[in-house]
């Protein structure tokens, strides 16, 4: 009888601090869709596949209305740079740095994010 090997699947984990935050398996993740992850802090983490396959995490909370959504944006790019267009009133936000392209005064989180094999 022959075993077939377990199928490993690379986690997307979340730089928190000094540690890495496992937040769910890469594959779980549809391209240019983002999901919404608990933090252990009760803040949450908007994380995102992009279509060219790689992964990005910034806060999922919208600085412009406090609510909940950036994992429910629009992606995109502008001059090179992913974002992420807020359900509500639209403002970008770019998804390396968390800058908001529309208003440099204002900014979200952007985590360090790594998809690593569990």
């Amino acid at each position: 009888m022959t075993i077939a090997p377990e199928k490993t699947t690379a986690m997307v984990q979340l730089g928190l601090d000094d540690a890495w935050l496992s937040v769910c398996e890469l594959d779980r993740l549809t391209p240019g869709r983002g999901v919404a992850a608990l933090l252990p802090d009760g803040r949450q983490a908007a994380v995102f596949l992009d279509r060219a396959g790689r992964v990005h995490a910034v806060d999922n909370t919208d600085p412009f209305t406090g609510a909940a959504v950036l994992s429910r944006g629009l992606l995109g790019s502008a001059l090179g740079r992913p974002f992420v267009a807020s359900p509500l009133l639209k403002q970008r936000f770019d998804l390396e740095t968390g800058r908001c392209l529309d208003d440099d005064t204002v900014s979200v989180r952007a985590y360090p994010v790594r998809a690593a094999q569990a």
